[in-house]
C-alpha cells in the first residue's frame, strides 16, 4: 500500500491537466484523505530533479507528459522493458530507496480502449504525429499485427510519410486513423489534422488522443463520413488506474 503521500503531473503547460482532477477526486472519493496530487508545470525538463530531489521522501510517484516522455528517460534509476521498448515513459514509480522506475501505461490503456472496436478489416493504421505518446500507439499496433504508418509534417524516417502523400488511396486502404498531435486541443478547437477527411468511411475507426473538447474536429469530420469515433477520455481513465496500481505494488 502507499506509503508516500506525494503525486504529481510533470509537462509543459499542463493547466488543464486530467490527470490532477481525476486523481484529487479519486483520493476524496476512497478517502485517502493524507494524499496529494499537483501539477508540475516546467518549462525545460532539466528543472525536474530540482523537484524529487529536494523532497524527495515525500514523493511516491509522477506522471508525465507532452512533451517530456522520451526526455525524462535520462533522469530515471530504471525502465520496465515495456518501456523501454516503446522509448517513452508516462509513468514513474519512486521506491522505498527513492530509486525512480519507469513505466508506460499508454500502452495499456490505448490497447484496451480499442480492442473492443477492431475487426478483421482493420489492417492498416495511420498514426498523426511523432512523438512519445505516438510511440505507445505504435508499440500496441504492432502487437496486434496491425500495419502502421506515422504521418508527420517533417518526415525524416523510412516509415514516416508527409501529409500531402496521405492520398484518396491511402485514406481508404488504412482503416484505423489515430491523432497523437495537440492540433484542435481546446482553446483551438476549429484547428484539424491536415487529412482528406471526405473519403473516410462507415469501416474507419478515428482515435482521438485528445478529450478536451469531447468531439474534436478531426472526430467530427469523421463523424460526417460515418466513421466510428472515440476521443482519449476512457484511455486517459484506463493509463491512470494503471499508474496507480504501479504506484501500489
Amino acid at each position: 500500500m502507499i506509503e508516500k503521500t506525494k503525486f504529481g503531473l510533470i509537462g509543459k503547460n499542463i493547466s488543464y491537466s486530467f490527470s490532477r482532477k481525476y486523481f484529487t477526486e479519486k483520493f476524496k472519493k476512497e478517502n485517502l484523505k493524507n494524499l496529494t496530487y499537483r501539477n508540475f508545470d516546467l518549462p525545460e525538463i532539466e528543472e525536474f530533479p530540482f523537484i524529487v530531489y529536494h523532497k524527495e521522501e515525500e514523493f511516491g510517484g509522477f506522471n508525465v507528459t507532452t512533451p517530456y516522455k522520451e526526455s525524462i528517460l535520462k533522469y530515471l534509476s530504471d525502465i520496465d522493458a515495456v518501456a523501454q521498448e516503446i522509448g517513452a515513459v508516462n509513468t514513474i514509480k519512486i521506491t522505498k530507496n527513492n530509486e525512480l522506475i519507469g513505466y508506460n501505461t499508454d500502452a495499456y490503456g490505448f490497447e484496451s480502449a480499442i480492442k473492443p472496436l477492431l475487426n478483421p478489416l482493420h489492417k492498416k493504421a495511420l498514426i498523426l504525429g511523432t512523438g512519445g505518446a505516438s510511440k505507445a500507439i505504435a508499440y500496441v499496433l504492432k502487437k496486434l499485427n496491425i500495419e502502421f504508418s506515422f504521418v508527420s509534417r517533417k518526415p525524416t524516417k523510412e516509415n514516416q510519410i508527409s501529409y500531402d502523400s496521405v492520398s484518396k488511396e491511402i485514406i481508404e486502404t488504412h482503416q484505423l486513423i489515430i491523432n497523437c498531435t495537440p492540433v484542435g486541443t481546446y482553446p483551438t478547437i476549429e484547428e484539424s489534422p491536415d487529412l482528406a477527411y471526405q473519403y473516410l468511411t462507415d469501416t474507419h475507426i478515428l482515435f482521438d488522443l485528445i478529450y478536451n473538447p469531447d468531439q474534436t474536429k478531426f472526430l467530427s469530420e469523421g463523424k460526417k463520413q460515418g466513421a466510428t469515433i472515440i476521443n482519449g477520455y476512457k484511455m486517459l481513465e484506463l493509463q491512470a488506474e494503471k499508474s496507480w496500481e504501479i504506484w501500489n505494488s
